[in-house]
């Protein structure tokens, strides 16, 4: 048996999570992908990050997420915040939070990268860019993270390749998440 990515400790808290509020992992990253943008979707709830945290610690992920480096060095959070996969990336040079992310990807053999591309819990319409830029320039996939709250489901669907038609990888992508339930539905995917 293959040793664990993730902590055993944190593998047992998800699975208690899930099983207290009666929800059920299902698809997994295809083995043969090393790298990828995760989208996390939809993104209704303050709920979502512990549920979509607890879902990878069950399927042993070690998915990472970007935060402002600031985060990682507050001396009474900082701990915390790595802890939970936080990978700190330095703006104080006006640097772009895209290329950041396709320098974490240059630099590591496995890496998985959770985004949330609404940016906020409210209906979101239009999404933001950088996740499917990042995975172009990196030449990754996106995979398409969820929770359907409906089903008490959480877990991957299929991988999108980037194919430099951003409105036409989007649609497709959307259609998948128009398909899954947010806690606040009215606030999810149209």
């Amino acid at each position: 048996m293959a040793a664990r990515k993730t902590s055993t400790f944190w593998y047992y808290i998800a699975k208690a999570i899930f099983g207290v509020a009666g929800w059920k992992q299902t698809g997994q990253i295809p083995p043969d992908i090393k790298k990828c943008m995760m989208i996390a979707a939809p993104h209704t709830s303050n709920w979502d990050f512990i549920m979509a945290r607890a879902a990878f610690y069950i399927m042993d992920v070690d998915v990472r997420f970007t935060v402002k480096s600031e985060w990682t060095e507050n001396p009474a959070l900082g701990w915390l915040v790595k802890a939970l996969g936080a990978l700190p990336v330095n703006r104080s040079r006006n640097n772009s939070l895209v290329d950041g992310m396709v320098q974490l990807f240059k630099q590591h053999e496995e890496l998985v990268i959770l985004i949330t591309p609404e940016g906020t819990r409210a209906y979101q319409p239009k999404w933001r860019k950088g996740f499917y830029y990042a995975a172009l320039e990196a030449g990754v996939p996106i995979l398409l993270g969820f929770l359907d709250y409906e089903k008490k489901e959480a877990g991957v669907g299929p991988a999108v390749w980037p194919t430099g038609d951003y409105e036409k990888d989007l649609e497709e992508i959307k259609a998948f998440y128009r398909t899954k339930k947010g806690r606040f539905p009215e606030k999810g995917v149209r």
